[in-house]
């Protein structure tokens, strides 16, 4: 298939039709290895009495602070709901108890940012018709054993807004990713039917501009892969994870990318950068 990014037509026909795509083996072992390690060593030095944000999709407007909005250029901890005891401290070690650290890795960190503005990923991009992508944000998501959050239905188009539309998440499993401890599922197609809500920042903070449609369980599919594999996820796919109730973690490494040629960054998104991303280009 030649470079590992680019999609042969029936990879891009199945993404076109189902909203998702799985590239298997799509990171290597020292990757991965690179990127687990660098964030336990930012873990290790991380001061969890610098910061008790606590990241939740289900009451996020109530969460969202300073520190939040901040973290869009920054490498910055946000906790799991559970985390916490009814005394106001952490039930266990700290490394234990973060929901995700984001959302600048991708440009601070450079073993993040040697992975996401790699050469794979830029021609993955360029597959996929974009004409000058950009990573916006990056995520390394823990999904911790027995208090990992559920992610609640969502599209991701929804946060990261262009007109017109040209969000793309990609998810990379950094361990296996499983029904057991809290794999991605999504209903597949359901990108065909646009964009149903957005969530927007104004002077009084950030909503969603309308309540979330009710969705049938029975319509989502597990998306089960293995560590290395790369999920690429369509910005108006409705997908979400359920809480990991099992003993086993699931780090996930995620970014979501826009086109930044004849596209227009809604200025309500809750994003709003300094400095604009730079590029991913190929050679």
């Amino acid at each position: 298939m030649g470079i590992v990014g680019n999609l042969s037509p029936d990879q891009l026909q199945f993404f076109n039709s189902q909203g998702y795509l799985v590239i298997e083996s799509f990171a290597s072992k020292d990757e991965i290895d690179a990127m687990m390690k660098r964030m336990q060593q930012l873990l290790d030095d991380f001061d969890p009495s610098s910061t008790a944000s606590i990241f939740s999709t289900k009451n996020q407007q109530q969460s969202t602070d300073d520190y939040f909005y901040e973290s869009v250029e920054k490498v910055s901890y946000f906790f799991e709901e559970k985390a916490f005891g009814d005394d106001g401290n952490l039930k266990q070690p700290k490394q234990l108890s973060i929901n995700k650290v984001g959302h600048a890795l991708h440009e601070i960190e450079p073993a993040f940012k040697k992975f996401s503005f790699s050469e794979k990923f830029s021609s993955l991009m360029y597959s996929l018709g974009y004409k000058r992508p950009a990573i916006l944000q990056s995520m390394y998501i823990f999904k911790q054993p027995g208090i990992g959050g559920e992610v609640v239905p969502h599209q991701d188009s929804s946060f990261l807004y262009t007109e017109p539309e040209t969000c793309t998440g990609l998810w990379l499993a950094l361990e296996d990713a499983n029904i057991i401890n809290g794999c991605l599922w999504a209903i597949p197609g359901s990108h065909k039917n646009g964009l149903v809500r957005r969530f927007v920042r104004d002077e009084d903070g950030v909503k969603f501009d309308r309540p979330s449609p009710s969705y049938d369980r029975k319509d989502f599919v597990p998306i089960d892969v293995k560590a290395g594999s790369l999920v690429v996820i369509h910005g108006d796919l409705i997908h979400q994870s359920f809480e990991n109730q099992s003993p086993k973690s699931r780090h996930a490494y995620s970014l979501h990318v826009v086109d930044t040629d004849g596209c227009k960054w809604a200025p309500e998104n809750w994003i709003r950068r300094k400095v604009e991303p730079e590029p991913l280009y190929v050679s």
